[in-house]
């Protein structure tokens, strides 16, 4: 079984079967290069002779390399399901993966913006076509909590303007409805009214484009130039902080449960399968009161 064939062919997959995000293709394309690179050096071209022996001297490579262990389990978690397909589909006997231990590691509390970083944000896009576009963006991504892959994946039709609702479509193609909040539904109608006409198309869309965040051209913008763009509106907002879009959805999950939110139901609006997932928010909204607690409590001043 050729490795990288077989790696294409799994990559082909979880983007078409699965579902998966650009963002989540690429890293685990770029995992399973690496591995596969393991594999030609150490003369191993077919995915069904390797054992976990083989597999435990990858891992032992990485930590002589000094990848942390965080990176050393993500690479793993890439291995492990291109195992668990080729298994599913019979085409290796046996799953070499089951018998290795994931490497231990702490848990990291997501990173978020407070109130005010979010409304310097949410301000910083000008009234330009672009401008009107981003701030769209922006207020969608707090309101909601979306990912920016269901961000991108957007079509005019997934949005409720007069209802209030927005469709998302998210990992494994499962969907949720969302609530719209009045900043986010002004923010998008006046986007709307900007949409029609994209200043690099010389044909303009015609309603010929489903999307509702396209580029200057008038195609459909990639998650790739989400991030882009919110790097420089930090930057233009001199937040002094590195940020992705996800901490937008961070920001959100720990604003809800700051403000009294149901852990339930934040975890309904951001599609979590698991509440152990949505969990990790209550450890940041409880380092932040106990942040608040040191600082401002006189005995705590006292010590």
């Amino acid at each position: 079984m050729d490795v990288q064939p077989t790696i294409d062919r799994f990559l082909q997959h979880l983007e078409h079967e699965r579902g998966f995000s650009g963002e989540s293709i690429r890293a685990y394309r770029n995992d399973l290069t690496q591995f596969a690179k393991y594999l030609t050096e150490h003369a191993q071209a077919d995915l069904a002779t390797v054992d976990h022996l083989s597999l435990r001297g990858y891992l032992a490579g990485m930590g002589e390399q000094s990848y942390e262990h965080r990176s050393i389990a993500r690479k793993l978690a890439s291995v492990r399901s291109l195992y668990r397909f080729l298994h599913r589909r019979g085409e290796v006997a046996d799953n070499p993966t089951r018998l290795l231990r994931t490497p231990r590691i702490g848990r990291v509390l997501p990173n978020f913006l407070d109130e005010s970083q979010v409304s310097a944000l949410l301000n910083t896009p000008g009234e330009d076509w672009s401008g009107v576009r981003d701030r769209a963006m922006l207020e969608l991504l707090y309101a909601t909590g979306l990912r920016v892959s269901e961000l991108v994946k957007l079509d005019m039709g997934d949005v409720e303007l007069g209802r209030g609702t927005l469709r998302a479509r998210g990992k494994g193609r499962k969907e949720r409805m969302l609530p719209l909040l009045p900043p986010a539904m002004t923010a998008l109608q006046s986007w709307y009214n900007t949409r029609s006409h994209p200043p690099r198309s010389k044909t303009g869309l015609d309603g010929g484009q489903r999307a509702v965040f396209i580029n200057q051209r008038g195609t459909r913008l990639t998650d790739r130039s989400v991030r882009r763009l919110l790097d420089d509106y930090v930057n233009r907002a001199a937040l002094n902080c590195k940020i992705s879009p996800h901490t937008l959805r961070h920001s959100f999950a720990t604003h809800l449960l700051n403000h009294g939110a149901d852990l339930r139901d934040v975890q309904e609006l951001l599609g979590h399968a698991h509440l152990a997932t949505t969990q990790v928010y209550t450890h940041v909204s409880t380092a932040r009161m106990l942040d608040v607690y040191d600082r401002t409590h006189p005995s705590a001043q006292a010590g």
